[in-house]
């Protein structure tokens, strides 16, 4: 009988551990909550921004800081190497112009796909800082002058990206943290190529290492070389002649209204790439029938 009572005691021992082990141990659902909420988030803001390419025609090169797409459009011969990047936009809603310029140049190139250079690709990147845009006038694509604003305070806050950077001040030459705008402080960015936007355009010029760059500016009525102490290249002194002489707008060496400290086209100069400014008349027109000249005397330059 001892024996008996003896038996039943381990047994019941042996169930009540196995009961307890069972009670606390995690279930499989509950291990593979465990395991999704730990899993690192791949869409996070820390991996790098790829550039994607939409059907040839476009390639979405990164984005804005508050996440807006930053879109390069393309003509002519899509396989080609041999690039010619125009950009505008690159003050956002102050120089909104040198956007609905670059809209404009578009249309034109789709309609007359036969003025471009054989064996060319031709981009153009019609918003460099589109949140600068979006701020002053409501969006970050394409609009209409009926969208502008007729306050010019309104589109002064939008020439800058929307960590307060003015983006022609953020890129490598010259670089300083804090730069000029007129008589005016800006912010050339904590580092050089802060600013995302300033980075996804570096990042696509040195993977694409374009034949020339155009960047449009306002206001001046001039077309610049760009140096940034190497002197200026010889084709960007004849890309200054060329597109000078055939718009109209005064040609100039350099930009000397004021110190210029992270330009972007002087950064251009500085990778040895043939690249020049070209400021339009005012902040309202786009003077689309001057750079349109300029553009079609530049592409029989390349007509080799």
């Amino acid at each position: 009988m001892k024996n008996i009572i003896i038996t039943l005691l381990i047994i019941l021992a042996i169930g009540l551990g196995l009961y307890f082990l069972i009670l606390n141990s995690p279930s499989i659902e509950e291990d593979n909550q465990e395991e999704a909420t730990t899993t690192p988030n791949q869409f996070s803001q820390n991996e790098p921004i790829v550039q994607t390419e939409i059907d040839k025609t476009k390639t979405i090169i990164g984005k804005s800081v508050e996440g807006r797409d930053i879109v390069v459009y393309h003509y002519g011969e899509l396989e080609s190497e041999s690039e010619i990047l125009f950009i505008g936009g690159i003050h956002g809603g102050y120089a909104w112009n040198t956007s609905l310029l670059a809209f404009e140049v578009m249309d034109y190139l789709k309609d007359n796909p036969q003025i471009i250079p054989t064996n060319f690709k031709i981009s153009v990147l019609p918003v460099l800082n589109p949140d600068g845009l979006f701020v002053a006038i409501g969006t970050s694509t394409r609009f209409t002058l009926t969208d502008i604003p007729t306050s010019q305070t309104t589109l002064n806050s939008g020439r800058f990206n929307a960590n307060e950077v003015d983006l022609n001040r953020n890129f490598d030459c010259d670089w300083q943290t804090t730069g000029k705008w007129q008589n005016k402080t800006v912010s050339g960015g904590k580092t050089v190529f802060s600013g995302p936007e300033s980075l996804v355009i570096k990042n696509y010029i040195n993977s694409k290492k374009p034949q020339a760059v155009i960047v449009w500016y306002s206001a001046g009525g001039g077309v610049y070389s760009s140096a940034c102490h190497n002197g200026i290249l010889p084709e960007t002194k004849e890309l200054t002649k060329i597109y000078a002489q055939a718009s109209g707008y005064t040609s100039h060496e350099e930009f000397d209204s004021y110190e210029i400290t992270g330009d972007m086209v002087n950064w251009l100069a500085k990778e040895n790439i043939s690249a020049i400014s070209v400021l339009l008349t005012n902040h309202i027109d786009t003077d689309l029938i001057k750079n349109l000249e300029g553009l079609k005397a530049l592409f029989k330059y390349y007509v080799k």
